[in-house]
Formats: structure tokens, C-alpha cells, sequence
């Protein structure tokens, strides 16, 4: 499979990195505006082929699928690019900044008989898979309720780097440069983690986000720090189950950590993704008289990259799909929406 990776910042490195790792997979290009950035990545991975723009490649012409790391607002644009060529994607999330757009690469991909995924990383962890799968079992009897959190600090701590002065963490603070906030960008993944999880679908939403002031006039440079930095929603489940889903950027004393705990009829499980460090817990059987929570066991899981190479030589999609992250994305659009009703907003 001979692969073109479009947008050659950070999170590119990982892509780069995992898919050469894969047996049968070459990195055979790389697309980027900021000819330094470009050359710099080219080199530092060994791919041969450099496009100022995806024209230019599409071109070319001479790779099978695309992996899309461009930012939140041209992801749109370029997917569509890409699918009208013939070619496979695998997005980086958000798959769209709205639902509406989101909907539209989804049914392009459908239509044009491509592969479509969107790396929602934190499927790669093995309590996850190993904990929807005892959910789904029935171990822990029908959800009656769930709670789950995504905690970051790098608005407090200097760890991932300095906020106020990186770009890379900067544009994820403004609205103008693309960012829907904290919602976007690790709602995605906490409402993924808990409705995947739990094995369930989301039928309302009541959501608060907030926006702290974090400088002088709310602006650094060129940035207007006015996306939200944290938000909290109480959802429905279809099944008739509640839960709480937060998410934060305030967290200090946490890196990246997301936790879920589904509690059913009979017992209760908890999955704890800290750091890229998972665990699994349950509280099961007899143990649910004393409170007894023991360690679950699991084994390695498939990453998103391994998947969508599978799909491609397959000829199949597999999750996670442009559907479901624009089915994600639906609720992340309702949350906006509830933010300023005031008010539960329907999942259609």
C-alpha cells in the first residue's frame, strides 16, 4: 500500500512512524504549504516525493490511499479532493468541524466505494476493547448508568510545552484559526470513549461550556483565546440509561487521562486510558454485596493504523468509520447548541 500523508506537523510524526512500520506499506509522499516544515519531515522519514499543494499530488497520482493531518477546518476540503480521485482516507479527528460537512465526506466515501477512518486514538486501548466487550456480554446486566472524563493541564503545566507562546497549542484556543475548543477537540474523544464503551448511542444532550480568561483582552498575538477550555453535558442514552460526560484542559495533576465507568443491573466495570497507560476493573457477582472491585485482564489490541491498512487491502471499512465520527460529531454539534438554548437538545 503506498500511502500519501497530507499536513507534516506534529501529529504527523505518529502516522509517518506507525504506518512504515506496517509490512507493506510505503510512505510515498507528503503534501504541506510551509515548504520548511515539509522538507524538514521528507527527510526526517525518508519520503522521496514533496507537494506544495494536494493538486499537485492528486497529479502525480502515484499512491493508494491518504492519511489526512492537515488542520480541523481543511479536513473537509481535502477529503473530498482526495475521494473524488479514487483514493482511501484515513482522517485525523475531528472528521469535520461540523456535522453537516462531517455527514457530507461520509456519504462521498460511501458513495465512491472507499475506505473511510478517522483516527479516534484512543480505541487503540486494550481495556477499552476489553471492557465494551464484557458490557456487551451482558457481564454487568443492561447500563443504567455512566460517567466519564477526559483531563488535560496543559493550560496549567509546561509539560506538553508552553501554551502561551507555541502556535501548535494556540490555535486550538481560537475560534478563528479552526478550533471548536476543548468540545472539539478531546470531546470527540471522551463522547466516543463513553458511548463506545457502554455500547451505546446517545439520544440527548444538556451541555455547559466555559471559557476562562487566560490573558489580557482574551488575546495572545494573532489569537483570540475564545474556544472553551472545559465543558461538562448530562446525556440520555437510547437504552433509557443517563450519564455525565467532561472534559477539561484545566486538570493539574493530569496529563491525559480518560476514565469510564459503566454501572448495569448487576455489576460495574471502570477503564482508565492515563498517559498511554491502561487498566481495566469490575465489580462483578458476589463481589457486588461487599464492593469489591478486582483487576481484569487483557490482551493487545490493533491500532487504527494496523485497521485501516487491513480495510484497504480488504477492500472494507472498519471502525472507526466516517460514520461514526460524524455521528460523534452530531452530539458535539447538539452540545454547542444546548450551551446556548440553555435548553436538552434531541439527537435527530
Amino acid at each position: 500500500m503506498r500511502l500519501l500523508i497530507v499536513g507534516t506537523g506534529g501529529m504527523a510524526n505518529q502516522h509517518a512512524a506507525h504506518f512504515k512500520a506496517i509490512e507493506g506499506v510505503s510512505v510515498v509522499g507528503g503534501v504541506d504549504v510551509v515548504p520548511e516544515r515539509l522538507a524538514a519531515f521528507c527527510t526526517e522519514h525518508g519520503i522521496a516525493n514533496h507537494f506544495s499543494t494536494l493538486e499537485e499530488a492528486l497529479a502525480w497520482g502515484e499512491f493508494d490511499a491518504v492519511a489526512n493531518v492537515t488542520p480541523d477546518r481543511i479536513h473537509h476540503p481535502t477529503t473530498l479532493q482526495a475521494v473524488a480521485a479514487g483514493k482511501h482516507v484515513f482522517c485525523e479527528k475531528p472528521l469535520a468541524t461540523d456535522a453537516v460537512k462531517a455527514m457530507e465526506m461520509t456519504e462521498a466515501i460511501e458513495r465512491a466505494g472507499k475506505v473511510g477512518m478517522v483516527n479516534l486514538t484512543y480505541r487503540n486501548s486494550p481495556a477499552l476493547q476489553k471492557g465494551r466487550q464484557m458490557v456487551l456480554a451482558g457481564e454487568i446486566g443492561a447500563v443504567r448508568h455512566v460517567e466519564a472524563s477526559h483531563l488535560q493541564s496543559w493550560l496549567v503545566g509546561r509539560h506538553w510545552g508552553d501554551w502561551k507562546s507555541e502556535s501548535k497549542w494556540l490555535w486550538r484556543l481560537s475560534k478563528k484559526h479552526g478550533s471548536n475548543g476543548a468540545l472539539g477537540d478531546i470531546g470527540i474523544h471522551i463522547v466516543d470513549f463513553a458511548s463506545y464503551g457502554s455500547g451505546l448511542d446517545i439520544a440527548h444532550v444538556f451541555a455547559r461550556l466555559k471559557t476562562f480568561d487566560k490573558a489580557p483582552d482574551h488575546r495572545i498575538g494573532e489569537y483570540d483565546l475564545d474556544a472553551n477550555d472545559s465543558f461538562t453535558m448530562n446525556v440520555d442514552f437510547t437504552n433509557g440509561a443517563i450519564g455525565t460526560i467532561q472534559a477539561t484542559r484545566t486538570a493539574a495533576g493530569q496529563m491525559d487521562q480518560l476514565r469510564l465507568r459503566v454501572y448495569g443491573e448487576t455489576g460495574s466495570v471502570e477503564i482508565i486510558y492515563d498517559t498511554g497507560k491502561s487498566s481495566l476493573r469490575a465489580c462483578l457477582g458476589e463481589d457486588v454485596h461487599t464492593a469489591t472491585w478486582r483487576d481484569v485482564p487483557f490482551d493487545p489490541v490493533e491500532t487504527n493504523y494496523q485497521r485501516f491498512v487491513q480495510a484497504v487491502r480488504a477492500g472494507k471499512t472498519q471502525e472507526p468509520s466516517f460514520r461514526r465520527a460524524a455521528n460523534i460529531q452530531k452530539v458535539l454539534d447538539k452540545a454547542l447548541a444546548s450551551d446556548l438554548s440553555h435548553a436538552d437538545e434531541a439527537l435527530a
